[in-house]
């Protein structure tokens, strides 16, 4: 009993010690690690070799990486390639750059306006140029037949005046007769007459196509710049078939009758 209450002081006695050291030299090694310097560790010769055979290793890697793309870029060139497609053109950039052009949508107020001022100015100003010829070409037949009109009205008046008068041998009714034709005065007074009414009345309609055709041309202009920016795309449509018609009939019934439908699309 002696011996072992011994053993047991001594165990007791030495053991603090111990654990008293084992912190020391713990606390001693932890503050050494956590004061090295970071510049030592990259000129130690070991850690630097480790470092660069880490590099080669990774640029081996990209160049790896890089070549095998490019191997693989160049076989699907030769697969896609077409050894009999022509070579390619140059591209025309004209017809690319008008279509690109924006497009011109003229002021219907102003195109009637210029249209009433000076003929033909509303085309103009829309940019419808070929329509100019039609124009001017309705407006020379009419002022053609406006004069001719006007002098065959002329002399038949003068000639009708000297043929009332009995004065049958005046030069306004000779120059109108053809040679060898014998006067009757009664018949050329009445012949006369039907001539000069018949011119006056071809005049009179000579002035109402030139205004028809002043008012037409201004007419044009103003639809023609309404209608610039209307849409004519392909979402409008216009459909004609037949279909069933219900009418209503006394009683509150229906009876269908067949006949033709219009639709349209906007």
């Amino acid at each position: 009993m002696v011996k072992t209450n011994r053993y047991k002081y001594g165990v007791g006695l030495w053991m603090p010690w111990v654990l008293l050291l084992l912190l020391i030299v713990g606390g001693t090694g932890t503050t050494y690690a956590q004061e090295i310097p970071a510049d030592s560790l990259l000129t130690d010769p070991v850690i630097v070799a480790k470092l660069d055979s880490l590099e080669r290793a990774a640029e081996a890697d990209r160049l790896a990486a890089d070549s095998i793309a490019a191997l693989n870029r160049q076989h699907m060139l030769e697969l896609t390639a077409d050894p009999d497609a022509p070579a390619l053109q140059p591209i025309n950039t004209d017809s690319l750059n008008q279509a690109l052009r924006p497009h011109w949508i003229p002021n219907p107020t102003t195109a009637t306006w210029l249209a009433l001022v000076f003929p033909g100015g509303g085309q103009i100003y829309n940019r419808k140029y070929w329509k100019l010829p039609i124009f001017y070409g309705g407006f020379a037949g009419c002022a053609y037949a406006l004069a001719w009109n006007s002098r065959q009205l002329a002399d038949y008046s003068q000639a009708y005046k000297d043929a009332a008068n009995g004065n049958f041998e005046a030069q306004s009714i000779t120059s109108l007769l053809p040679p060898g034709y014998k006067i009757n005065g009664k018949q050329l007074t009445d012949i006369l007459r039907r001539r000069k009414d018949r011119f006056r009345r071809y005049r009179d309609l000579s002035i109402f196509a030139f205004i028809g055709v002043y008012l037409l041309s201004v007419v044009d202009a103003y639809v023609d710049a309404e209608l610039s920016n209307f849409d004519i795309g392909p979402d409008l449509s216009m459909h004609i078939e037949p279909g069933v018609i219900s009418s209503p009939q006394a009683g509150g019934r229906y009876s269908n009758s067949m006949g033709v439908q219009c639709s349209l699309r906007f």
